[in-house]
């Protein structure tokens, strides 16, 4: 499984909307005769791949894939039915299928003959598939916060220059997290102040995603650099905003207007529709802070500088509406790890998998 599971992995940031899946197969014998992966929508699954590379020497044996076997007719044929074409006496998964279109892939087994067997390093498996997973449980697409701060909270100086607080380590990494996202979104107080492009750079290679800038009156400059032609880009307006002049290679999109700003609720909606299954937020301490007080934030990457601004430095986060400690957003800190001589923390809120709740339910 774990085998399958580094897979899977091969194809992170590039099967979107589909998940990344892995799979071996073992031969009657117990030897491995063959694997594959998910390469991306369209494309033959882990499964398929996996058979068609063991051939014959698959009947009788085990297939050992990181997620339930499909059991749905998409643009490819359900994979429950290939194994059992291919004679797999045993298939042994990691996580079940939570889209109820694709699920059902273990009872067709078993209804063939097939012995199964779920929940192998099922922990391991869900977080190399945990944006998709977080994407089908919340029936959204899964929110990671990224930002870079002093050790004091501050993302920029008291006249608003923040290049660099972090080093280089962590900008590259900040890089490679956009690759594994399908849309980078910024707010439009970042559009204005820092022109960012929100490609791919520092080496970093990849499908640039989707890139997403709130921009509620329509007054984004025609030569901001988010309107390129290094990404598509879509530019978020209020209802009553006039339309932008905009490259043909990028869109409009209007949104309501609550409390002030663009609802981020219907936005995610509407990338939903448009098969977006993870945003990154990288920009904007009032959208975060918008984000995270109405739980839609299931992640947060956070590289902290050694650095201090004081009181005076503009905050990372705005109000999100907590008056006392009991009322604060409280995460769970899962990973620790140092770039450079910045200190990167992954936090994930309490109900994702691995954290105090069940799998399902509101974000941070």
């Amino acid at each position: 499984m774990r085998r399958a599971v580094r897979l899977a992995a091969t194809a992170a940031g590039r099967t979107s909307p589909n998940p990344v899946v892995g799979c071996v197969i073992l031969g009657a014998d117990g030897t491995a005769v063959g694997e594959g992966f998910h390469r991306g929508a369209g494309q033959p699954h882990a499964e398929v791949e996996a058979l068609a590379a063991a051939g014959d020497r698959a009947r009788g044996g085990t297939a050992v894939v990181t997620l339930e076997p499909c059991a749905h007719h998409g643009r490819t044929g359900p994979c429950a039915e290939a194994l059992l074409r291919a004679g797999i006496a045993r298939v042994v998964y990691a996580v079940p299928d939570p889209n109820p279109t694709a699920a059902g892939g273990a009872r067709r087994l078993l209804d063939g003959g097939v012995e199964v067997v779920g929940g192998v390093l099922r922990a391991e498996a869900e977080r190399g598939n945990e944006l998709w997973l977080t994407a089908q449980r919340r029936g959204r697409p899964a929110v990671t916060w990224k930002f870079g701060c002093t050790l004091d909270g501050r993302a920029a100086a008291p006249d608003g220059t923040s290049r660099w607080i972090t080093g280089p380590e962590s900008r590259r990494d900040a890089h490679a997290l956009r690759a594994q996202h399908d849309a980078v979104l910024v707010g439009s107080g970042t559009l204005r102040v820092d022109d960012p492009h929100l490609g791919l750079r520092h080496g970093v290679t990849g499908v640039p995603p989707l890139r997403v800038v709130l921009d509620r009156d329509g007054t984004v400059a025609p030569h901001a650099r988010v309107l390129d032609d290094a990404a598509p880009t879509l530019v978020v307006t209020g209802p009553r905003a006039p339309k932008p002049v905009l490259p043909a290679r990028h869109e409009v999109l209007r949104v309501p207007v609550t409390d002030g700003a663009l609802d981020m609720a219907v936005l995610l909606d509407r990338l939903w529709d448009r098969g977006v299954r993870s945003v990154l937020l990288e920009g904007g301490a009032r959208l975060a802070a918008w984000c995270a007080a109405r739980g839609l934030v299931d992640r947060v990457v956070a590289c902290v500088a050694p650095l201090l601004l004081g009181a005076a430095g503009r905050p990372v986060l705005g109000d999100v509406g907590a008056p006392t400690l009991a009322a604060a957003l409280r995460l769970r800190l899962d990973e620790v790890t140092r770039l450079g001589d910045d200190v990167r923390l992954l936090l994930r809120a309490r109900d994702l998998p691995g954290g105090d709740g069940g799998p399902e339910g509101g974000g941070a």
